[in-house]
């Protein structure tokens, strides 16, 4: 059973997030997502490729209440990670060390401090790390629109930034869903992608996206997707660059862990061919780079020299 918390909590919570170095922080009740329908057609038509674990999950992500028992709200906060950072090879949240466990230690943190306002109250923090539609709750907690490129964008930060919630088990005012969208006509980011990876407005075959096709697929490219990755090495940020809230509001990172490093910020590519596990897990370990594995950005780098030789 949830309990009450005492009057003006939520907005005690909220200032402690901003506080903590959040950038964007908001409070939505836990619950069945608007867009389940839609991500069930959309692994109906096998848009998520090899990403087999979103399937195995589909049924606890239909109700935002079932990952962990008794938790009924959320707050939910999004962090800048610095989208005025130059272009590159490598997509610009991952120049850095991995945001999971800046976010989790901040969550964490709020956590503790919940528990000295109320003590008992149970709680637990999520940074991509739980079957839950993180952009759904997202919105529900007034954060910002889905953008045409599938993106979460806010009026006034853009959309380079992370998400991340704290569930709790304590009954708390939401705050006003986001329910305005800001694009317009705007077609910018569809017609900017490389690969043409939207079939429609809103609706993305992660199977031709080259955040797909660099980080979450396994095993070796076909030649028509190692030519698709042009020259990025993992992920992509091309449907960020054009999209005008971002060309606007974009603003450098404030958090010290998410300065990038210039070995990722301009990478030798090439250096990645001769790379053992070892020296890769020394620079690279405690970085998003880790998720494809050394075999991955191999056969990534190798797309990109042959992309490279001919054009």
């Amino acid at each position: 059973m949830s309990r009450p918390v005492s009057a003006g909590f939520e907005h005690r919570l909220k200032t402690q997030a901003y506080a903590a170095g959040f950038d964007l922080a908001g409070i939505a009740t836990l619950g069945t997502p608007a867009t389940t329908p839609h991500f069930d057609d959309w692994l109906a038509n096998g848009y998520h490729g090899e990403m087999a674990y979103l399937e195995r999950g589909a049924e606890l992500r239909r109700d935002a209440r079932r990952p962990v028992e008794g938790m009924v709200s959320a707050l939910v906060v999004a962090f800048n990670y610095g989208g005025t950072q130059p272009e590159g090879p490598i997509a610009r949240y991952a120049r850095f060390a991995d945001y999971h466990r800046v976010m989790w230690d901040k969550l964490d943190a709020l956590l503790a401090w919940t528990r000295g306002e109320r003590e008992g109250v149970q709680g637990r923090a999520f940074v991509d790390s739980a079957p839950v539609l993180e952009r759904d709750l997202a919105r529900r907690a007034g954060l910002g629109w889905f953008g045409k490129n599938t993106l979460l964008i806010h009026p006034k930060l853009g959309s380079f930034f992370f998400l991340g919630a704290l569930f709790l088990d304590v009954a708390l005012d939401p705050d006003d869903p986001f329910e305005s969208d800001h694009c317009g006509s705007c077609t910018r980011c569809l017609d900017a992608c490389p690969t043409q990876a939207f079939v429609a407005p809103h609706v993305l075959d992660a199977r031709r996206c080259i955040s797909y096709l660099t980080i979450e697929l396994r095993g070796a490219h076909t030649p028509e997707q190692a030519a698709m990755l042009g020259e990025h090495l993992f992920g992509c940020d091309v449907c960020q660059d054009v999209c005008p809230w971002n060309e606007k509001f974009s603003r450098e990172a404030t958090e010290p862990l998410f300065k990038a490093r210039p070995e990722l910020a301009a990478p030798d590519v090439a250096a990645f061919a001769s790379m053992d596990s070892a020296a890769f897990k020394a620079r690279f370990g405690d970085t998003p780079l880790a998720r494809a594995k050394l075999a991955g950005l191999q056969r990534n780098a190798a797309a990109v020299a042959g992309n490279v030789r001919t054009t």
